[in-house]
């Protein structure tokens, strides 16, 4: 086998897309059955919804035109300047690509990878021989653990919670509303369902942070409930290194900032081809530069938002100037809906140790 992919989700299924394209043997590992739900905001931004198409992967859902921010009576609303993006259940947009990558020749097992050793050739996980692994188990990657790749969080936990209402969308944009303590992001998925997504770094339940948002509990006044809640973090995860040996980290488990931005799916998706480039090259370090590229955006955005947003008189001010400021917001929107790693076109190591993976809890696979 030429590549082991080590985690099904929409990371290491592009990923055993594009390596199946290069020519590769591959086989992914999923500890999951089936199609698999989480927490998730389920917007694809313009360059997302591409990169897909760039696969032969064409999602379902609503079609999303921009980005809407709200705060009370406030709000500002901003296009995509790069084309639609789309909103999306993470469980078809799961079973797509799952369907994808079997059409293309790849295989898919349920199994769970515990013990990793690698020499200069190649890599052994639980038996199986490899040429090489990547590493697309999540945020809370126990791969990237193991090979002592973690680095620690210096800022607040902040976690993510969502529910799905059976109501018909008021809107063709993501709304993020804006509280003291949290945002709320609310996603049209389908003709008859919006997913409601919260981020926050204090702990409540879901039903005590909607009541933080009044206009947004007005909307979903009546609507029932649909599928249980579902949780994630913390989102804010470091990696040393997205190479070790010849071990490649892919998606969240690369190293994530936060949610904020959405920028999630189009990441990974940018990361998928990056690594399998790397691999057919033989230049495993060109990876780490790559990836280091394609992220500079969202990690230079998504900590200059959270670094804004910290304090309260900062977050209470938020939309207001961005309602003064339309160009400046329009602006953020346009550069978020651009594919990750493209620049604006105008204005606007050695061996690594045998290392024994530690069992992966429920919170961690959200």
């Amino acid at each position: 086998m030429d590549l082991l992919v080590v985690g099904g989700g929409p990371a290491g299924l592009a990923t055993a897309l594009h390596a199946v394209r290069a020519g590769l043997d591959v086989t992914v590992w999923e500890q999951r059955a089936g199609i698999v739900d989480k927490a998730c905001g389920e917007g694809l931004m313009p360059g997302a919804v591409a990169a897909l198409a760039a696969l032969g992967v064409h999602p379902p859902g609503r079609s999303l035109r921009g980005i809407r921010y709200v705060a009370g009576p406030r709000r500002v609303d901003a296009c995509f300047r790069a084309g639609t993006g789309r909103g999306v259940r993470r469980t078809t947009l799961h079973a797509l690509l799952r369907e994808a990558v079997l059409v293309a020749g790849a295989s898919v097992e349920q199994r769970t990878a515990r013990h990793v050793e690698q020499d200069q050739d190649g890599v052994v996980v639980d038996g199986t021989r490899a040429g090489h692994l990547v590493a697309a188990d999540g945020l809370h990657s126990p791969i990237r653990r193991a090979l002592g790749l973690n680095r620690p969080r210096r800022s607040p936990p902040r976690h993510g919670l969502r529910r799905h209402y059976a109501l018909a969308p008021w809107s063709d944009h993501v709304e993020v509303h804006w509280a003291r303590e949290a945002e709320a992001y609310v996603t049209p998925v389908a003709d008859d369902l919006v997913g409601v997504a919260v981020l926050t770094t204090t702990r409540r339940s879901f039903d005590d942070h909607l009541a933080a948002f009044p206009e947004l509990r007005e909307r979903l006044a009546g609507a029932r409930g649909a599928g249980q809640v579902r949780g994630a973090g913390p989102l804010r995860q470091a990696a040393s290194a997205r190479t070790a040996g010849r071990v490649l980290l892919v998606g969240d488990a690369a190293g994530y900032v936060d949610a904020l931005t959405g920028e999630g799916i189009a990441l990974a998706l940018a990361q998928a081809p990056a690594a399998v480039r790397a691999i057919t090259s033989g230049d495993l370090a060109a990876y780490e530069r790559e990836w280091r590229r394609l992220t500079r955006r969202y990690r230079w955005l998504t900590h200059a938002l959270l670094g804004a947003t910290r304090t309260l008189p900062a977050r209470a001010a938020l939309v207001p100037v961005a309602q003064r400021l339309p160009w400046l917001f329009s602006a953020t929107v346009a550069m978020l809906a651009r594919p990750a790693g493209e620049r604006a076109t105008s204005a606007g190591r050695g061996d690594v140790p045998d290392v024994t993976l530690p069992a992966r809890t429920d919170a961690a696979r959200e």
